[in-house]
């Protein structure tokens, strides 16, 4: 199965992040166009979509499934990214790597199971060589069984573990990919990326 992913800009990225997060129940917190644009402002960063038909319409195409990543600064300013850099301080030099940060994503429920997200990180990944990032982070809770699962499958390992003792399930789990060649070399899926029109 080969995937069509659109690459978007920052403007026409935040609005369809922001359309397709309705579709997903188990986000508390839906990103709007404004929270996207603002973390993502000023700072590099990717944002892509896999396509795939409607389920009632095969000949349309709709999005599916989403990615979007930023870098870490040495030195942030925003406090959710100040945050994080603190709770990795003791784990990750964000001074002698440059960090990619994988932030949001998901797929629609009707498409999991499809190769899609990891398709997205596939893409991801090959963008974030290229464009001389040697690591990729991702932070997911304990509760999300299938995202963890889908990080172990694509090769991610566990970077900090930081316990919820009120609600193991809220447990956050930091995990982490030494970007290399080889690692591209074990890619699975079959891409053609656009640009957005």
């Amino acid at each position: 199965m080969s995937h069509l992913i659109q690459q978007y800009s920052l403007e026409r990225g935040s609005l369809e992040i922001e359309y397709m997060e309705q579709y997903f129940e188990e986000f508390r917190d839906r990103k709007t166009a404004a929270e996207i644009n603002h973390r993502l402002r000023g700072r590099e960063h990717l944002i892509l979509i896999s396509l795939a038909p409607a389920v009632d319409d095969p000949d349309h195409t709709i999005p599916v499934a989403f990615k979007v990543g930023h870098e870490l600064r040495p030195l942030e300013h925003d406090p959710p990214l100040q945050d994080l850099q603190q709770r990795l301080a003791d784990c990750l030099d964000i001074r002698a790597r440059r960090i990619f940060y994988s932030w949001i994503g998901g797929t629609r429920k009707e498409w999991r199971g499809q190769g899609h997200y990891r398709a997205l990180t596939e893409q991801q990944e090959e963008w974030a060589l290229r464009n001389a990032y040697d690591e990729l982070v991702v932070k997911t809770k304990n509760k999300f069984y299938a995202m963890r699962a889908t990080l172990d499958h694509l090769h991610f390992d566990v970077l900090k573990f930081e316990r919820n003792r009120l609600d193991n399930g809220e447990s956050k789990m930091y995990l982490h990919k030494r970007l290399t060649a080889e690692v591209i070399r074990r890619h699975r899926t079959l891409r053609m990326v656009i640009e957005a029109a």
